[in-house]
């Protein structure tokens, strides 16, 4: 059963079977990050996909935090700066983790180990912590966790 969806500031995207669901201020790079995320996956060779960016439906169906497009936005992301862009895109996928805004300096570098993260009402996701300017974020994400893109 789908429960209700709860709209979030984000972007989702799928890399192999792993969603990623990108969520931190306004202003943080979300989207050039998942952008970059599938620019590296294609060249990997593996299947990449936008769910959504900006706004994220979210909903829980048999313990899965599922995302899905508001139909206005489908296919689109913002690239700050550039425009928006059409990318491939799928109507909806499981998410696995929550990327979320890391830290380079402080007792919070080293972020927690099993760390999760509430991003709405009931949805939680295991934190991936990640810097914006990375120049290769997919590849430190499948460093923390090698079964991404799988």
């Amino acid at each position: 059963m789908t429960e209700a969806a709860f709209n979030v500031h984000a972007t989702a995207i799928v890399v192999g079977k792993t969603g990623l669901l990108f969520s931190g201020p306004s202003g943080w790079g979300k989207s050039m990050l998942a952008f970059t995320c599938m620019t590296e996956a294609r060249r990997l060779g593996l299947f990449t996909a936008l769910v959504a960016d900006d706004q994220v439906l979210l909903s829980a169906e048999a313990g899965a935090v599922i995302a899905t497009c508001p139909p206005s936005i489908t296919g689109l992301i913002e690239l700050r700066g550039t425009g928006i862009v059409r990318q491939d895109h799928i109507p909806r996928a499981a998410m696995h983790y929550a990327v979320l805004p890391g830290s380079a300096t402080g007792e919070n570098r080293v972020p927690p180990e099993g760390e999760m993260v509430s991003i709405a009402a009931d949805f939680s996701l295991p934190a991936l912590r990640l810097l914006t300017g990375v120049s290769s974020p997919l590849a430190i994400l499948m460093a923390k966790v090698p079964d991404i893109g799988r």
